[in-house]
């Protein structure tokens, strides 16, 4: 329902805004609506999550700079994901997306029901006299809303109770951490690692020993949009290193989906000289189908090299893109701008808020849809090319679950992913905290990592994944679990399989110790055998570690492999009254055929 602002007998008094908390007030404790009588008030009804939310907060800003002592804007934070309803996520997110208006933390939706609000961003504009005049859905009202503030500010003014003062903001001071809710990263040729900084709005060239020394820092620090060496971005997201061949002929190295200015830069690793390649810096606002090209972009999210061109996953638009570096010239190649999850031919499916892409080993692109907490695939048809989902259902289907069958596993707001060597997929599952595994060949989704603060991407460094820790302002490095690195094209198929009998098999490592070493008999496990297996149903039932140097597997018909590992403490031999002691690891990953008549027994020899 929308009202005019000429029809003031269609208002009616606002409702009291209530929530749990407020941010940006200062020392205060809550802001109410009868505190504001003779200022215009802009209700901002949003969620962090949305990206349609995030444009809102560019068009509210220029409303804020045009009536700075006559409008008071109150953004009412109402969640959609369980992490959002986190207090301290939301904290996190005013600070990350540089909001300096109150802010009500509107977590029971209290507020939002008072307003029989529908959608996200939704505005609601408030009289000097407390009245509700005007109410807008969506983004891209800011020109309406600036006619109707200025016109009403117009008729007010000749009220002698109108209200010219400062608005009633006290945003906290952002901290000061080198990097500052980091975005996406990737590993360089020369062996650096290079980061969006996207809250500086900078990019960082760190070393990659320690992920933290920095070799370069690109950009003055400011929002804006500037080429040169003193260049200028906003809210940097994904980059991709070109081909060398490429870069050659383009004259510049490394692409930056530069998301709040809506274009793509191009950066040249050599001297730090930057220059807009595409993109006007205006958010597109028009409709372009599959096929289609336009100037301008809606915020470019992530990128990679894919059939000799940059495709790039336009969160704004909720499609895929592919750039041409060589003629600078855009094609969208998947989604009919609508959000929502529909697979089928790339012209009719559509996406929601693709925040990830990768091209893996074999020319498929996979891609994350955040708003749909959905791992997605772009893969070539006798007609082009089709969408494919491995993991959602929909914009409100999301959780924590894993599964052996993809169909019923869940994630929340995925924003980032990695292409393992096996053709299996690594996933940032931002909003959950954790970094989990699809595995295409047998439908799989297990947790590699969790505890983590809002994990926006995942590159792939030898055995190990560097990760994104967003809202913990840093990268760390984890490794890649030992089956998520197994795959039946790798050398490891290539040797001789193992054969044993299906049922209970005794496994048994033989250790031959260092000379003058013996087992640590004084502690209560000196010795520790694990085994885990992959697939997983391998494994007729779960078992747990042995401490001894035998273990039984009770395993299933089929083949596989099975992953053992054991750690020894053992001390000095001897009379000695403080013998010195040590621990030894060891691990095998085993090719195996489980088939009748085999052996009972599988026999790992040790030697230490």
């Amino acid at each position: 329902m929308q009202f005019s602002w000429l029809d003031r007998s269609a208002g009616f008094p606002a409702p009291e805004v209530r929530g749990r908390r407020w941010l940006n007030i200062g020392d205060r404790t809550e802001l109410s609506l009868s505190e504001l009588r003779g200022k215009v008030v802009l209700l901002d009804f949003w969620t962090f999550c949305c990206i349609n939310c995030l444009h809102a907060l560019d068009e509210l800003r220029e409303l804020e700079r045009a009536f700075p002592y006559e409008l008071v804007v109150i953004g009412i934070h109402c969640p959609k994901y369980p992490h959002e309803a986190d207090f301290a996520a939301l904290v996190d997110a005013v600070e990350r997306y540089d909001v300096r208006h109150p802010v009500l933390d509107d977590a029971y939706m209290s507020t939002w029901d008072a307003y029989s609000v529908q959608a996200w961003p939704t505005f609601i504009l408030i009289d000097p006299t407390g009245d509700v005049v005007a109410r807008f859905a969506g983004e891209g009202n800011g020109k309406r809303l600036h006619s109707l503030i200025e016109r009403l500010v117009a008729q007010e003014r000749r009220k002698s109770d109108f209200r010219i003062s400062s608005p009633p903001s006290a945003a906290s001071s952002p901290r000061s951490t080198a990097l500052r809710f980091p975005g996406k990263a990737i590993l360089t040729r020369r062996g650096t690692f290079l980061v969006s900084d996207s809250s500086h709005h900078q990019i960082v060239e760190l070393e990659a020993a320690d992920l933290r020394t920095e070799k370069n820092r690109i950009g003055q620090g400011q929002r804006g949009l500037r080429d040169g060496v003193d260049c200028l971005f906003a809210e940097p997201q994904g980059l991709l290193e070109l081909p060398s061949h490429v870069s050659s002929r383009v004259g510049y190295d490394v692409i930056i989906a530069d998301a709040s200015n809506h274009c793509l830069r191009g950066l040249s690793l050599r001297d730090g000289h930057v220059c807009t390649i595409a993109g006007t810096g205006k958010q597109l606002r028009r409709r372009v189908p599959v096929g289609g090209s336009a100037l301008e972009m809606s915020s470019p999210w992530d990128l990679t090299w894919w059939n000799e061109l940059v495709l790039v996953a336009m969160a704004g638009t909720h499609q895929l893109w592919a750039f041409d570096p060589i003629d600078q010239s855009t094609t969208v190649v998947a989604g009919t701008m609508a959000e929502g999850l529909r697979d089928g031919p790339a012209e009719t499916s559509v996406l929601a808020q693709p925040s990830g892409v990768v091209a893996d080993s074999g020319g498929l692109a996979w891609f994350v849809d955040s708003e749909s907490s959905a791992l997605r695939q772009l893969r070539p048809s006798q007609n082009g090319f089709v969408v494919r989902t491995a993991v959602g259902e929909g914009l409100f289907s999301f959780g924590f679950v894993d599964s052996g069958d993809s169909s019923t596993a869940m994630m929340q707001h995925t924003l980032g992913l990695a292409a393992l060597s096996n053709g299996s997929v690594a996933v940032a599952d931002t909003y959950n905290g954790a970094i989990r595994w699809y595995d295409p060949a047998t439908k799989t989704v297990r947790t590699l990592a969790q505890g983590l603060r809002e994990p926006s991407d995942i590159v792939v460094d030898g055995d190990d994944m560097v990760v994104v820790e967003s809202a913990a302002h840093r990268l760390i490095r984890l490794p890649i679990p030992w089956f998520a690195r197994l795959s039946e094209s790798h050398d490891l198929w290539q040797g001789l399989w193992a054969q044993v009998s299906p049922g209970e098999v005794t496994l048994r490592v033989d250790a031959t110790l260092p000379p003058g070493q013996r087992v640590d008999v004084q502690q209560a496990s000196p010795v520790q055998l694990s085994v885990d297996a992959w697939p997983p149903p391998l494994l007729s039932s779960q078992i747990g570690p042995s401490n001894s140097f035998t273990q039984a597997v009770p395993l299933m018909r089929g083949t596989g492999a099975l992953h053992v590992r054991i750690t020894l403490n053992t001390c000095d031999e001897g009379e000695t009254e403080h013998p010195a002691c040590r621990r030894y690891e060891k691990e095998w990953t085993i090719p195996v055929l489980v088939a009748d008549g085999a052996p009972k027994e599988l026999v790992l020899h040790a030697q230490f």
